[in-house]
């Protein structure tokens, strides 16, 4: 199928298409007249890109994982072994995101919210008129 007709079944627009073709996730062929085409399976792959998209992989990711799927003789067990990644990641990054509102909210309300905060001291063994 032509490109245009491509980008009517799976809500792309044409440039999308070229885009995707281009960073190698999807793969067409040139005819004589230098039209690409398209072959029928490139719909259900660009929903599945779409979707994993929306899922939060990246299209380095699904470019990736779309090899790997493909060779996978359970493909739905690949799959959700690859979500269960993204999960592990994604509690990753929001444990450190929560490190990173902690720091935020202490600085709030302060003199200079961008300076380095002082480290807790220890009381055993200050000398007087030490400041702090």
């Amino acid at each position: 199928m032509r490109i245009g007709e491509l980008a009517t079944r799976v809500g792309l627009s044409r440039d999308a298409l070229r885009f995707y073709e281009q960073v190698g996730i999807l793969t067409s062929e040139r005819r004589a007249n230098g039209y690409r085409d398209y072959p029928p399976e490139a719909v259900p792959w660009l929903e599945y890109v779409r979707t994993a998209q929306a899922l939060g992989f990246s299209l380095a990711e699904i470019t990736e994982q779309g090899e790997q799927l493909t060779e996978a003789p359970d493909q739905a067990a690949a799959l959700s072994a690859l979500f269960a990644d993204k999960i592990s990641l994604i509690d990753a990054r929001m444990a450190e995101l929560s490190v990173l509102r902690a720091e935020l909210t202490a600085r709030v309300g302060t003199d200079c919210p961008l300076r380095k905060q002082p480290e807790p001291v220890a009381r055993a063994g200050r000398r007087s008129g030490f400041p702090g």
